[in-house]
Order: structure tokens, then sequence, then C-alpha cells
């Protein structure tokens, strides 16, 4: 009963991977949501750091994913402006990794430290939303639209998280580990080219 789904998402998954196209007006914020929501690597990505942020709660809460747009903003200035960023899909990748191991650890790291890492990781997806704005669209209504939709696939992340939380500890964890480990797997195979 399940095989059918799955197979159905396996071979849909490449052209998740590749989907970074333009929905809508591209003079407006259409375009620009589109893009986080339109492939695998930066949906996994930021749901991850919502889902990071509610595992560290209090203020990580707010703070991871406001560190994570803001810089993700500065990355995608730098796109737009046409600036190179060396080795962007590299990082890319690598913050799904990471951010698949963190959640599969359950680590607890300083809020200071989640948001650095977050903002590292913004940038190079930051910098992909830029880089890959059409030529005829606005830059402000682009950038605000990526800006939306990073934001609304944070929020999911933070919803995520925060049932999790109420599954209960055993089962809370072992969701956590294999989510984690799936997200790491799936930036394998995405710096791997498999993807």
């Amino acid at each position: 009963m399940l095989r059918a789904p799955a197979a159905v998402l396996l071979i849909l998954a490449p052209s998740l991977a590749l989907a970074h196209v333009g929905i809508g007006d591209t003079q407006g914020a259409a375009h620009g949501v589109m893009h986080p929501l339109s492939g695998i690597d930066h949906v996994l990505a930021m749901v991850a750091i919502g889902m990071f942020a509610a595992q560290l709660g209090g203020r990580a809460l707010w703070l991871v994913p406001l560190s994570f747009v803001t810089m993700m903003a500065f990355g995608g200035a730098l796109g737009m402006a046409g600036i190179a960023l060396p080795y962007a899909e590299i990082g890319i990748g690598l913050s799904v990794v990471v951010l698949g191991i963190i959640l599969a650890t359950r680590a607890d790291l300083p809020v200071a430290i989640a948001m650095a890492l977050g903002g590292f990781f913004a940038i190079f997806h930051g910098h992909a939303h830029g880089a890959e704005m059409p030529d005829t669209a606005s830059g402000f209504a682009y950038g605000v639209g990526f800006i939306l939709g990073t934001a609304l696939l944070h929020a999911v992340g933070i919803a995520l998280g925060i049932f999790l939380a109420t599954a209960g500890q055993t089962s809370s964890r072992r969701i956590a580990q294999v989510g984690g480990s799936a997200i790491a797997a799936t930036g394998v195979a995405l710096l791997a080219g498999l993807i």
C-alpha cells in the first residue's frame, strides 16, 4: 500500500531538486516566494532551521530563523549584484547534511552558535535565490518574495518541532533521529549529484 506513493515520490524527487522555475508575474513577489518552495534543497534546510529553533526553544524560536532570513537577504543581494560566491551549491548541500545531523542527534547548541551556523548557511541559500532572479523581475519584490517563502518554511519547521515535542520523549527522539537522518542522507545525495 505504501510502495506506490513512495515510488511516485522517488520518481519526482529529481525534478523537485531542479524545479527553480517562475510562477506568475515576475515583476511581483510570486516568483520570489516560489523559489525557496520549489527546490528540495531549500525546503529541507529551511524547514530544518525551524525544527532546530523549536528544538532549542526559548529565544532561539525566533532568533535562529531571524538570523537565517537576515543573512539570506544579504546573500540574495550579493547574488542579484552578480557577485560570485564560490562553492555556493556545496554550501547549500552541506547545510542540508549538517542540519539533518543536528536534528538527528538533537544537538543542544547555544543560541549564538545556532544563529551563526544558520546565518552562515543562509548566505549560500540567499545567493542562489538572488543569482537565479529572472532578468525581468523587480529585485525588491523578488527579494521580499523569497524572504516570505523562507519564513513560511521556517514556520512549518517550527510547527513540526513543537508537534514533535508533544509526541512524548521516546517517540519524539526516534522521529527526530529518523527525520534528521533522512534529511542528512538527502543532503549527501545532493552533494553527490544523485538528486
